[in-house]
């Protein structure tokens, strides 16, 4: 009998980069209840069907349509707002009667004085109790080599590395936008490019590297750390090492269950999970597990696969989730999951969860490399099914997004990653057809769309450099209009 053959590892220069909260108690509870009892609307199936009609329209050999009149939105027209903190002036094209304002640019004054960090990631938007006042917990995929990080900061996980999270105070009151200030909320970790925000009100800020102190570093890397959206000072940083070593993209909560899920950004990625001992309290430990094909040894999610077929799919153990030989290896928890037969995946990136779901979009995978979208149904917490809702077969038809945001009337708000033309954030109808919400001249991709919880502004973040780019920072931009006037 032949055993198991491995998928070839790509070279180290293709792979992915290598580079909240006090717990809010008996809150937790409530929050995983209420997030149960929303979790079936229907969301999910309406947000995703455009991505199904645009490639079922290009499988039949239809052109790729766009919305008529740009989704109800009209043509765009250019707009010039100025950061005041920063001076930074930036231009966007935005549809008539929109408005934005550009903020939090990278190097711009913290509360503690120290700069702003470059490379604004992933982003999730927490309500205050207090009527339109939100915040905003904003990921950094700072990178680089090991070097005394700039600032002052009271929680440092490692004193060489610049990444974490900062916190945004934001607030539209009386048809105004207003930046109140940030502050930092995690530091001293590495590459925290993405994420995902949790039921009970929390940011799980994921590493995108392995690296560790045999690369100079002072601590280990690799880890999801837990961010208070509520808390007013920055978080003790705590590495929930049970959740996983191994370059951590995004993570999605199933408020029914507490499970949380966890994409990997490698060519050869793992698509696992987490089972908290006790439902939000991740620092308390659990058991992580890996994806693996019912009756298919080793499946290859990558290509070859048709779209709208259910897999019947169960869960392996991952006896070591935080193996010493890591660093060395990043595949150090794939391999334990592959050596039990567990499927593998292409660059897995965004995950959330939705309508008893959880959707992880791969940016590479498909028989065309250009992305596909996943759907996991689980039944109970044995296994479940797996179904390709999405793949694209062209780039002209959707070059894959690595970021996803949902519009209060369920359609799709899209960060093309791409780079492949000038960066736009676009907006896709359940009819599949595709429409412009913003556009700028610079090469900046936009990524962390996030819709304030009353639907009435649209966050996002342009991405800029690792390590700063004076002439494209980083910077967060807030967009309002009147949305209801078209499909979003």
């Amino acid at each position: 009998m032949i055993g198991p053959v491995r998928p070839p590892r790509p070279s180290p220069s293709s792979e992915g980069a290598q580079v909240l909260v006090t717990l809010q108690g008996s809150n937790r509870r409530s929050f995983l209840r209420r997030g149960a009892a929303s979790a079936g609307g229907g969301f999910a199936a309406s947000a995703v069907e455009g991505l199904a009609v645009r490639a079922a329209r290009a499988a039949d050999g239809r052109k790729p349509r766009t919305a008529p009149g740009n989704g109800g939105y009209g043509p765009l027209r250019e707009l010039t707002r100025t950061d005041a903190d920063s001076g930074f002036a930036q231009t966007l094209r935005l549809p008539d009667g929109f408005d934005f304002a550009v903020c939090s640019v990278a190097g711009s004054p913290l509360a503690d004085g120290s700069a702003t960090p470059p490379a604004h990631g992933g982003m999730a938007c927490f309500p205050t109790g207090r009527r339109g006042e939100w915040r905003l917990v904003r990921g950094h995929g700072v990178t680089g080599v090991p070097e005394v990080a700039a600032g002052e900061a009271k929680h440092r996980y490692d004193a060489l590395a610049a990444g974490g999270t900062t916190t945004l105070a934001v607030s539209w009151k009386d048809g105004a936008f207003a930046f109140e200030g940030a502050r930092r909320s995690l530091s001293g970790t590495l590459a925290n490019r993405s994420g995902g925000a949790t039921p009970w009100g929390s940011w799980l800020s994921c590493e995108e590297a392995t690296a560790g102190t045999a690369a100079g570093w002072e601590a280990p890397h690799g880890y999801v750390f837990e961010v208070p959206s509520d808390a007013e000072a920055e978080s003790e940083p705590l590495p929930l090492k049970e959740m996983g070593r191994f370059v951590h993209a995004a993570a999605a909560v199933d408020p029914r269950t507490g499970a949380v899920y966890l994409t990997e950004d490698q060519n050869s990625a793992g698509f696992y999970r987490f089972l908290p001992n006790v439902p939000g309290r991740l620092a308390e430990g659990g058991r992580l597990q890996m994806l693996k094909f019912a009756d298919e040894w080793n499946a290859d999610a990558r290509s070859g696969r048709r779209a709208s077929r259910a897999v019947h799919v169960e869960w392996v153990d991952v006896d070591d989730p935080d193996p010493a030989g890591a660093e060395a290896n990043p595949y150090a928890v794939f391999d334990q999951g592959w050596a039990q037969g567990a499927a593998v995946f292409g660059r897995l990136q965004g995950c959330f969860s939705a309508d008893g779901a959880v959707y992880a979009a791969s940016v590479s995978g498909g028989d065309e490399g250009e992305g596909q979208l996943w759907e996991f149904r689980p039944r109970g917490l044995r296994g479940g099914t797996l179904t390709l809702v999405f793949e694209s077969p062209d780039a002209a038809l959707l070059p894959f997004p690595d970021a996803i945001a949902v519009s209060p009337a369920g359609r799709l708000v899209l960060c093309e990653g791409t780079g492949r033309e000038a960066p736009v954030l676009r907006g896709l109808t359940r009819g599949g057809e595709l429409l412009e919400v913003a556009g700028h001249d610079g090469t900046a991709v936009w990524s962390g769309a996030v819709f304030s919880p009353d639907g009435k502004v649209l966050f996002a973040n342009l991405r800029g450099a690792a390590r700063g780019d004076r002439a494209e920072p980083a910077r967060t931009i807030a967009i309002w209009g009147p949305w209801d006037r078209g499909v979003l």
